[in-house]
This record gives structure tokens, sequence and C-alpha cells, in this order.
């Protein structure tokens, strides 16, 4: 059973789904206004660690992060820059995505932008006015935050004065200081786009409501962000969610920690970000990935490049052991000692370990306990070297499914994208076996081709067959 720290409860709690075997997934993206930081890279890099997690253990996982392609932000700096918005965010759009994929994240399903979906986010807001939890004034629209009943439930921020310590600056034609805008009319010289309340673009909350609804459905199972989006940009997302909905719209928030310079969050607005691709210049991206893996993705992690240093100094051991066990094969025996027990036990340990919260520093810990561990062993040969090699091989290549700790050049090589007919028809016949809910065939046929080093993702445009790293791939 995988448990969670659910920030709306303050406790650990099973995961739940849905729908039979399916996680939906909503991450809060980034605001490409300016590159992007390894502050950026936590949050994508720890949930790509949890859903590849929930994926081993059997999960769909439909997974959305949204990008925030329009706000006060982007317009200043275009205007600086003298350049158009879109331009700015293409750009910024362009090198996360590439910073992404040398991070080894798998994308999610879909990255919705807010400005492609202009008219959802109109006719949200419109909904809630119509409701009775939004008001026009002056061309811009607010939220009644006094009719949402429940406000403060996630950060615990309930009073008047605390309710109006907002990024967003109090207006004089807002009804009380704590209500948040929902759209905002156009300044002379800034991007709009027409709405029954005049030229104008949406507030910062609305965007999540309205792109989770539209693309993962009226409820997701986690929603997931920065700390910092607790408040106000999560307890917005709740009272205008569930004011549109009438309940609420995810049971379970998953909070990352932020990284920090000194005690000081990195943020781009403070302008202490260390930049990604400053920092690829100097670092293999499997350093920083597994680094912001090394503590527990609810903890605080204080950036320090000589933590860097000694970090890929542990992950070089890593690398020196697979390689010198990735070519071993079977034993004929399996001598009866602690060792191989130990070995034989660890994919067991390891994932209960990940299924606590999502520990990946211990999981990590625990892989450098069995490198350490088995290093003199596999040195001495024998027959007990030749079957803890082995086992060595195959628990590391386990954990590389979540860590992606192992350098591409280790590895054996990918076989080609599938195109076998037989693949096809297997693909198929798994497909008609989910849609009349005859899970048990739809899982074999998936064991399968994962036994024969296939990796299936379900999306929303139908199962992707591709090889599974250091597999021969062959039905």
């Amino acid at each position: 059973m995988i448990q969670v720290f659910n920030t709306l409860s303050r406790q650990k709690e099973p995961i739940r789904s849905q729908r039979d075997g399916v996680l939906t997934v909503y991450v809060c993206g980034v605001t490409p206004y300016d590159e992007a930081h390894i502050g950026h890279a936590r949050p994508a890099v720890v949930w790509d660690a949890i859903k590849r997690h929930l994926q081993r253990r059997g999960y769909v996982v439909w997974h959305v992060q949204n990008f925030t392609d329009i706000d006060d932000k982007i317009v200043e700096r275009a205007g600086a820059l003298g350049i158009s918005v879109d331009e700015l965010a293409e750009r910024h759009m362009a090198r996360y995505a590439g910073y992404m994929q040398r991070l080894r994240i798998d994308p999610p399903h879909a990255y919705p932008r807010v400005t492609d979906n202009m008219a959802q986010i109109i006719d949200y807001i419109a909904d809630l006015i119509a409701k009775g939890y939004g008001y026009e004034s002056a061309g811009d629209v607010y939220f009644h935050v006094a009719r949402a009943h429940s406000y403060g439930k996630l950060s615990g921020r309930t009073t008047d004065r605390e309710m109006a310590v907002s990024r967003l600056q109090a207006r004089a034609q807002k009804d009380h200081a704590s209500d948040f805008a929902l759209w905002k009319a156009s300044r002379p010289g800034e991007p709009f786009w027409e709405s029954p309340w005049g030229r104008g673009r949406p507030g910062w909350h609305i965007e999540c409501s309205a792109l989770a609804d539209d693309v993962l459905g009226e409820q997701i199972d986690l929603h997931g962000g920065g700390i910092d989006l607790v408040f106000p940009h999560h307890e917005n997302e709740i009272a205008q969610t569930e004011a549109h909905l009438g309940r609420p719209v995810t049971t379970m928030f998953v909070h990352n920690g932020l990284v920090t310079l000194g005690d000081v969050k990195m943020s781009k607005s403070l302008g202490n970000g260390v930049g990604l691709g400053e920092l690829f210049e100097r670092w293999d991206p499997l350093v920083i990935r597994t680094y912001l893996l090394s503590a527990h993705y609810r903890s605080p992690l204080a950036f320090e490049e000589q933590r860097l240093a000694e970090w890929k100094t542990a992950l070089d051991r890593i690398h020196a052991l697979y390689q010198d066990v990735k070519d071993f094969g079977p034993p004929s025996v399996l001598p009866p000692e602690p060792a191989i027990r130990d070995l034989m036990n660890f994919e067991t340990e390891f994932l209960s370990l990940l299924d606590d919260d999502f520990n990946t520093a211990k999981a990590l810990a625990k892989v450098f306990e069995m490198v350490r561990k088995v290093r003199p062993l596999i040195d001495a040969g024998g027959a007990l070297g030749q079957a803890v090699g082995f086992l060595t091989q195959k628990n590391l290549t386990q954990a590389n499914d979540i860590f992606q700790f192992l350098p591409v050049d280790t590895m054996s090589a990918a076989p080609s994208p599938a195109s076998d007919d037989m693949l096809q028809d297997l693909l198929a016949v798994r497909q008609r076996a989910r849609a009349k809910h005859a899970f048990e065939w739809a899982d074999a046929i998936r064991d399968v081709l994962v036994a024969h080093g296939w990796k299936i993702e379900d999306t929303p445009a139908g199962p992707r067959l591709t090889p599974s790293e250091a597999s021969d791939a062959t039905v």
C-alpha cells in the first residue's frame, strides 16, 4: 500500500484511485519569463520519480503540468527586452523542455498553456459569477472569499489579516481585501483577450482550476506543487474549484520542499536562482537529478556545489560497479549465504521505502549500502562472487528505473521502437480487454510485454509502447 503525506489532512494517507488502476495527477508548472533554475528542476524530478514508482506498482498515471505563459512577469520582461510576450514564453518553454529531457524527465501527457485555453477559462469565470462567487468591478472580476466557507482549510490561514497577505495587490474596487482576481482588465499596450467584462487576461489562480478540469476531468487524484504554492495559489484554487463544482477538486495535495541558497528560497524574482544551463556546463545532468532526490521530497534542499562534487563521487562508485557486473549471466547455483538473501530481498525493501511517502532519500541510501557491501564479495570471485554480481546487476537496473542514475553508455543498447505486427496485435487485444473491464487479461498481456523488455504507457491518445532501457525487447 502506497501512503503519502496529504497537506490537506496533515497526515499520511493511502493513495486512492477514482478509476480502477488509473491515477490522475496535476502539477503546477513554471512561468516561462526567464531561465529555468535548479529550483524549477526539483518538482519536475520529484514527480518523475513518483510517477515511475506508481507505474512500477501497476498504476496507469495521467500526468499534466501547465505552463503559465501569460502573467504580469512575462508582460514586464517582454517589454523590457523589446520582444513579444509570445516570443519570450516560447523561448523559455523550449529551453525548459530541453533541460527536462537532459534530466531524463518522462514528459507529462499534457503541457496545457493558458493562452491555448482562454475560452475554457472565460467560461469558468462566467460560471462563478452566475453562482454568486464572482463579481465584476471596473473591468476586473474578483472572487468573493467570504462566500467560500471552508477557505483556509489547506493553509490554516483564516483571519482577514492573513488572507489579505497575497502577492496580488489590493485594489480600491474590491469588496474585501482578501478577494482575489479572476480576470484583470488590460492596461494600454498589454496583450488582451475579449471577454464579457471587457479586454483583459486571467488572474493567476483561475488557470489551474480551468486547465485541470478541461484536461483531466472534474476531479483529480493527486495535486502537486511546491510548498510555496499552498497559500495563496492552492488555497484560492480550492475555493474557486469547489464553488464551480460544488465538491472538492481533489482529496490529496502533495507539496515538495524548496531548493534554498542558505536559508533563502531560490527564486527568479529574487535573482538568486542558479540556472540549469549554467549548471549543465559544469555537471552531468544525472548528478543533478539524483542530488535533487537525495533528500526527502518534503524537506528543503540547501543547494551547495560542493555537495554536487561529493554526490558525483558517490555516483561514480555505482557506475563503476555496474560496469563490472552488467555482463554477468545467471549463476548456476545460489550459495546459501546472508548476502544472497539480502540481495534477493532488495527489491521488496527498496519499493517499500518508496511506498512510504516516496522516500527517495532512504531508497538511495539502500542502493549505496548494497554497493558498499557487495564490492568485496564480487572482487573475491568464485561462485559467491558470480551470484552476487548477477543479483547486484538486477537490483541496480531496477533502482535505475526510478532514479535514472546509470549513464546510457554503460547500459545495453536499446532496440528500435516496436513496429512488429505481433506487438501491435497484443496491444490491440489488451485494449479490447480493458474496454470490457477484463483487467486480469489486460494485465497478463502487459506482463508479457514488460517481461520481454517493453514499456507500456496508457496515454489519452492510446497506449504507447517503447523499449525499456537495458532490454533485449523481443517477443
